[in-house]
């Protein structure tokens, strides 16, 4: 049997740390199919992502069951609004989208414009700053806690539970979860838990509040679903902005030219975010599951197999982006699908957006000169196989 003419393994170290030259195999032909843990076809091409993306009658959002699954499910098998198709998504997503309302989001300006000021202000003199640890971990947990009514105190140990899920996640599927995953799971459902049950007896001016108010007042959302959105958002509202950041910041060192050009014009910051999700992507594939035999680009995909979405790979198709490979901070238009596509777009864009934005303006502004304190080490990125994010970026200010 002959071997493909392409690579792909996401439980790769090697591949995790640079996926890029692998794509451009993907993306010269229809989707291509190999066997990873089960049947599976990749979706590169951009036309092909946004074809399946938009099509959630012939593609499901239920996952396939595995042997471990059930033991590291952080949802504990209640639907949520990445995890469920409609009806049952339509009714999760009209609940809860009134917490990411644009206004609701610009509300939320000031606060995190004063989360940022203040974790930075520790490393003002410094001649070397640890992005990471410094602002691209504690900003998003922080910021997600406090909408939610948890303690941002609490922030250290809610990202050590997401990395410890997260970096489970990306084990071999055979190898089934860590233990450190497994233990993380029970530890943040059991503390959110709590938190709900705290908030039913005393409800206060937050999200979780809000939600329980809106599940009492019309039975909208079951116990067993209001502890899986929550659980949700404190994993997805941070990892994923966390990412963004790191990888934006690690573009612009490896781009001095476009980091010149952004700190002569502030203007440009929106279109710099949008280029930082494009061309390094926080969430680099996500799945589907044909509901019956189909066509996609050329590509017979079965029934009940799994199609890997790669959206940094959708990114990066010179098919509808000019000179993909070029990181431009001014690139325009700029339609990449690193939120998704349809009706499962993530719902929390508009807040990771004024995230990024105001991380990396504050950084811009703290640091006069920011490049990576030794380019030739190793960048070491956390285990997983869907999102991409560094373990530290260590970066000389001066």
């Amino acid at each position: 049997m002959s071997q493909p003419d392409f690579y792909f393994n996401p439980f790769d170290p090697e591949f995790r740390a640079n996926p890029y030259p692998h794509f451009p195999a993907l993306l010269d032909g229809p989707p291509r199919q190999l066997k990873l843990f089960m049947p599976t076809t990749l979706i590169a091409r951009y036309a092909d992502v946004i074809t399946v993306l938009h099509d959630h009658e012939r593609f499901t959002v239920r996952r396939p069951e595995t042997p471990y699954r059930e033991r590291i499910d952080p949802f504990a098998g209640a639907p949520t609004i990445l995890t469920a198709d409609p009806p049952v998504h339509t009714r999760l997503r009209k609940l809860v989208s009134k917490a990411f309302t644009p206004r609701r989001v610009r509300e939320l300006e000031p606060r995190i414009r004063e989360i940022t000021a203040n974790l930075l202000s520790d490393a003002t003199n410094s001649s070397e700053v640890e992005a990471m640890a410094t602002l691209a971990n504690p900003l998003p947990v922080i910021v997600i806690a406090e909408l939610l009514g948890v303690s941002a105190a609490d922030h250290t140990q809610f990202k050590k539970w997401s990395n410890d899920m997260i970096s489970s996640f990306g084990q071999e599927m055979a190898a089934g979860p860590s233990p450190a995953g497994l233990a993380a799971k029970d530890e943040l459902r059991r503390y959110l838990a709590e938190a709900i049950k705290q908030r039913s007896a005393n409800p206060a001016d937050d999200l979780i509040s809000a939600l329980i108010a809106a599940r009492d007042e019309s039975d909208a959302l079951s116990e067993n679903e209001l502890l899986a959105f929550v659980v949700l958002l404190l994993l997805a509202g941070n990892e994923t902005t966390t990412n963004l950041i790191g990888n934006g910041l690690l573009a612009l060192c490896r781009n001095p030219e476009q980091q010149h050009r952004l700190r002569e014009n502030r203007e440009l910051i929106p279109k710099a975010i949008e280029e930082m999700l494009r061309y390094d992507p926080p969430v680099q594939m996500t799945l589907r599951v044909p509901t019956a035999a189909t066509n996609v680009g050329g590509a017979e995909i079965p029934a009940g197999s799994l199609a890997f979405i790669l959206l940094a790979a959708a990114n990066r198709d010179p098919a509808h982006f000019p000179h993909p490979e070029q990181f431009d901070i001014a690139r325009d238009p700029n339609e990449h699908v690193s939120f998704g596509e349809g009706i499962h777009f993530c719902l929390g864009a508009p807040l990771a957006r004024l995230e990024g934005a105001i991380a990396i303006e504050s950084m811009l502004d703290k640091f006069p000169h920011l490049q990576l304190s030794n380019p030739e080490a190793k960048l070491e990125y956390r285990g997983s196989m869907a999102l991409r994010g560094l373990s530290e970026l260590r970066l000389s200010a001066r």
